[in-house]
């Protein structure tokens, strides 16, 4: 029998998968040659049916699989495997519902912070771990107007040491803002600290036709670069059915590109209830599909060429 604990582990220089033996240290993901091409599906992490439905209408095998954990909820191990047999990074969106802030920066919450780093250390592979996302933000209980932002810092930090005490060292640490257009909330008031990030995330969409990259994230990434030199990754975004949608989803990865960001994550659900929560998937929309198939190819290409 093969030594215990075989896994692979992605290169991303190659593209290529190498062993990785349990002697072998963990380690988070590493530095990336090209920039990757993520999604978000609804039903995960219970289905991978619909990532293996956007995988084939755009031709775009995502580097990137998302899903939105509640607290107590367990690390969903399997969906991680299956993510890593298709060569992505599970990023999981830990969302401190039903529990406050103050109670996790003391300690409330930590046999299930360390029984979840324990199966995150366990699985091995890279996970890319944000807690708390678009915190500055007032939609959300852990958000501006709801919690300190001190709270927050103390919280995220407090995530990150349980994390390491445990030797979960596979970890990389996403913080998640809000676009500034959509949250007024000063950034750096909730920057945990260098020590404490491995990435800066920006969410923001596309509502309306007039839109570019510039208006929905380029002051958002000028604000952040004060304060943080970490990489940016787009890490929840789309664009509405506007009726210039192709190009914007073309000067979406542009702009992207431009910006250096390490990746773009693209949120494919068909959501009803306003411009706030209009249908964002691609599947349905054979124009929509060519565009983001032509610029999500174009932006990664771009990308692995840089010196």
């Amino acid at each position: 029998m093969v030594a215990a604990m075989v896994a692979t582990v992605l290169v991303a220089a190659t593209g290529c998968l190498t062993p990785l033996t349990s002697q072998q240290p963990l380690t988070p993901v590493p530095a990336l040659a090209s920039p990757l091409v993520g999604v978000y599906e609804p039903g995960v992490p219970d289905s991978w049916s619909k990532i293996t439905e956007f995988t084939t209408a755009t031709g775009v095998t995502p580097g990137i699989v998302v899903y939105y954990s509640s607290w107590k909820q367990p690390f969903a191990a399997s969906f991680a495997q299956t993510a890593r047999d298709h060569d992505a990074y599970v990023l999981v969106q830990l969302e401190p519902k039903g529990v406050t802030l103050a109670s996790i920066a003391a300690g409330g919450s930590d046999a299930y912070l360390r029984s979840y780093a324990d199966a995150v250390a366990a699985f091995r592979h890279p996970v890319i771990l944000s807690f708390g996302h678009e915190m500055n933000g007032t939609w959300y209980s852990w958000g501006d107007s709801h919690q300190p932002p001190a709270t927050f810092v103390a919280a995220w930090r407090h995530i990150v040491d349980v994390f390491r005490a445990e030797g979960a060292a596979n970890v990389t640490w996403l913080w998640t803002a809000s676009s500034i257009e959509g949250a007024s909330s000063e950034l750096s008031k909730w920057w945990p600290g260098s020590a404490w990030v491995s990435w800066v995330g920006v969410a923001g969409y596309y509502y309306h036709a007039s839109d570019t990259f510039s208006m929905v994230f380029g002051s958002t990434i000028k604000d952040i670069s004060t304060f943080s030199s970490a990489p940016v990754l787009i890490a929840e975004t789309a664009v509405g059915t506007t009726a210039n949608r192709e190009s914007q989803i073309a000067g979406l990865f542009a702009g992207a590109s431009s910006a250096r960001a390490i990746g773009v994550v693209w949120f494919d659900e068909a959501q009803h209830a306003g411009i706030y929560h209009q249908n964002w998937r691609l599947e349905n929309d054979p124009s929509a599909l060519a565009a983001f198939s032509a610029a999500a190819a174009k932006y990664v290409d771009a990308g692995g060429s840089r010196a």
